[in-house]
């Protein structure tokens, strides 16, 4: 079993004949049969049984997307159940025992992987996983969508391999490729290398070039880590004011109830002159 896990996809030599979602789709269990989605809800492909999909570019080029596994996850750091987690392989997980469902992650994810299951009762994240369960449990002994690609344009290896791979088809054939291996640097790195001759920027979210080197979770983890105290100063200003509110209420209670005794004494008082009146008449 490889010590780390890494991708690396080549977009030159994909064939769109999505071999590859159909081989993610058979290592987990998800219906072959599940219809692709709609243009207008999923435009890139991805849904929550769709973890990988094939973005067809109108020059031709087709562009393989799914879950990155940065090296310092933004979707790990902002879980507050800790529902993500970054295994010792480097691949991103999750445990569906633990999701809340908060979609947080969605949000945090410079890529915009991970998916939300909108139609069920207990909806959940879902999401590329490498296939690290299953490699590590000895049932498979690569990703789903590399074993299953005839053109070699998804092979895996150590991230050391993948980036030794990506560099020796660029110097072989630099008039055909980009000279950049996407992944190497943005957001930090990734273990999800791609290689192309068409610029893949579109695939992420923002200023490409401020993903350069920049670790998300530098920012993601101070926000989160100011919850906790925003949290408690919520619960502590909602507390004040119900403290407040149920001492105004109890406070027109008690002068209700003192007007409304006074009402009855004064009515007693009255009746009992009536009554002496009309006795010593």
């Amino acid at each position: 079993m490889k010590a780390d896990f890494c991708i690396l996809n080549d977009v030159t030599r994909c064939i769109a004949c999505e071999q590859c979602v159909a081989g993610c789709k058979k290592v987990h269990q998800i219906p072959l049969d599940d219809p692709p989605p709609r243009v207008e809800t999923a435009p890139d492909g991805l849904t929550a049984t769709r973890w990988t999909s094939i973005v067809r570019l109108p020059e031709g080029q087709n562009v393989r997307k799914q879950c990155r596994h940065c090296l310092e996850p933004a979707c790990v750091t902002v879980c507050p159940v800790g529902a993500l987690v970054k295994t010792d392989q480097g691949a991103v997980v999750w445990d569906k025992l633990r999701c809340i469902g908060c979609r947080y992650c969605m949000i945090a994810c410079p890529y915009g992987v991970p998916r939300f299951e909108w139609e069920s009762l207990y909806p959940e994240i879902r999401k590329c996983t490498l296939c690290q369960p299953e490699i590590t449990a000895g049932t498979i002994d690569k990703p789903g969508c590399v074993s299953a690609c005839p053109e070699d344009a998804t092979v895996f290896g150590t991230r050391e391999e993948m980036l030794a791979e990506a560099r020796r088809r660029i110097a072989e054939k630099p008039e055909l490729y980009i000279d950049h291996i996407w992944g190497e640097k943005e957001v930090g790195g990734t273990r999800v290398l791609m290689i192309s001759d068409v610029e893949l920027d579109f695939l992420a979210w923002g200023d490409p070039q401020q993903l350069l080197g920049d670790v998300l979770p530098a920012r993601t983890g101070a926000d989160m880590a100011k919850v906790p105290y925003k949290f408690v100063g919520m619960l502590a200003a909602m507390g004040g004011l119900a403290w407040f509110v149920n001492r105004r209420r109890r406070v027109a209670a008690e002068e209700a109830a003192e007007t409304a005794a006074a009402a009855e004494a004064a009515a007693a008082e009255n009746t009992s002159a009536s009554e002496e009146g009309n006795g010593d008449a």
